[in-house]
């Protein structure tokens, strides 16, 4: 692959990826001279943007048991049209739920052969599996997942206080990450409940209180666990960054990510009535959405992640417009690529950045990073081909998830997939699906 644009670890260079059975085996100039047995050269990206193929380590892919929100299927084919060519399947909404080694089996089998890209998956810790905890690490899932306050399925419970400091005491012992749902019921049981078609009684029914409250909570229990390693998953409140920053310069090992959603949408812009943007924690306003990016400039938020959470369109309550009544979860999986780097080249960022957010601390979080994240010889031969000057209208019925419907549709962004490429083969091209899914399933690599 002859890119002029190749974004490597160590910046934006030309290069030439010499590619051998799925992974990259050298990395030469662009001009290198090869013999007619070496194939390394034969594809040329021309002026199109060569990315390490994304990660995405937060999708609902919801199967088996709500397969019809969305699929392994569908989800993997929204995923390779996005530029994604690994993404990390959350433990919830599938029934079962990924919370005993033997529902990771039903998933795997469900998932064998239908894949479009590669699949890891996450764990659950819920009050009732303490000890299926080692069982599921050792079966190679890539951490756990805990909700500290109600997931919004009877079948995943909330963890308490201390049930947390046990699940995060045996994380520390398996050498796993414990990946949290952070919000605390209190400030949110003293708010308002929301009402009908109002967005801003939604937005005011989740005060940024609940996720400060729930994260300085995690840094206490963090502080008594030796090793302990806690992540904060789709973080939408900028009043919590100053608790995370503090934890990090004392050492704590506590991460978080933020979304696409908290990234381009405002409060502000919100209809009453438009319950695709109903997520939880809610998209806040203009000046919050100013301070994530700002969080994740400094680096205090490491990853961003699109937290795809589907359901059908009756879900969404589309007709009645009530707020809550609605599914919570915004459907965006494919799209976070250029509604990222619209707003990333707004506020002057750069290709390279996204790279570090959206492929590089992704795999990091989930293990994979030995070799997944990063176009460097030894790794997987997973990119895309992007196109960063490429302004187009986002229309839903050309997306590949299973229900055509998005906060985004009608919006104009910027940068498009051209081809994405799953160990070296080209697996989607413009729309267009090539061979049999080829996708794996993965382990979280042993460190």
């Amino acid at each position: 692959m002859r890119a002029r644009r190749a974004v490597l670890p160590e910046g934006e260079r030309p290069a030439t990826l010499v590619i051998e059975e799925g992974m990259i085996v050298r990395i030469d100039p662009l001009d290198a001279h090869y013999t007619a047995h070496d194939p390394g050269h034969a594809i040329d990206a021309g002026d199109l943007v060569v990315l390490p193929g994304l990660v995405d380590p937060h999708v609902h892919a919801n199967e088996p048991g709500r397969t019809e929100w969305e699929g392994l299927e569908t989800a993997t084919r929204a995923a390779a049209a996005g530029g994604i060519t690994t993404i990390v399947d959350m433990p919830l909404n599938s029934l079962p739920p990924t919370t005993s080694v033997e529902a990771l089996r039903l998933k795997q089998e469900a998932a064998r052969d239908m894949v479009s890209v590669d699949v890891a998956f996450w764990g659950g810790a819920v009050p009732d599996n303490a000890d299926d905890l080692a069982l599921l690490a050792a079966a190679g899932v890539c951490g756990f997942k805990a909700f500290t306050i109600d997931s919004g399925v009877p079948e995943f419970p909330p963890l308490s206080r201390d049930q947390l400091a046990g699940a995060l005491a045996t994380c520390a012992t398996l050498g796993s990450t414990l990946i949290v749902h952070a919000e605390a019921e209190g400030p949110i049981s003293a708010a308002p409940a929301p009402a009908g078609r109002s967005y801003e009684s939604w937005l005011a029914s989740r005060p940024q209180a609940a996720e400060v409250e729930a994260i300085e909570m995690l840094v206490e229990l963090m502080k008594a666990v030796s090793g302990a390693r806690v992540h904060v998953v789709h973080l939408s409140a900028a009043d919590a960054l100053p608790v995370v920053a503090q934890a990090q310069a004392d050492g704590l090992a506590l991460s978080a990510e933020t979304c696409p959603h908290y990234l381009a949408l405002a409060a502000e812009d919100i209809e009453d009535g438009a319950t695709l943007c109903k997520c939880a924690p809610p998209i806040r306003d203009d000046g919050n959405r100013e301070r994530l990016w700002q969080g994740l400039i400094d680096g205090t938020i490491s990853l961003i992640a699109s937290d795809h959470s589907p359901s059908p369109p009756e879900g969404k309550a589309l007709e009645s417009g009530d707020f809550a009544e609605a599914w919570g979860g915004i459907s965006s999986l494919g799209l976070g690529l250029p509604i990222v780097w619209t707003e990333a080249s707004r506020r002057g960022l750069f290709v390279t950045d996204l790279a570090r957010w959206m492929a590089a601390e992704p795999a990091k979080l989930a293990g994979l990073a030995a070799h997944k994240g990063a176009l460097a010889v030894g790794m997987d031969a997973d990119f895309c081909l992007f196109d960063d000057a490429a302004q187009w209208t986002i229309e839903p019925l050309l997306l590949e998830t299973r229900h055509k419907i998005t906060p985004y549709a009608g919006r104009t962004v910027k940068g498009r997939v051209r081809s994405t490429w799953l160990g070296g083969i080209r697996v989607y091209e413009d729309g267009k699906f090539e061979g049999a899914p080829r996708g794996r399933l993965l382990s979280r690599e042993k460190t």
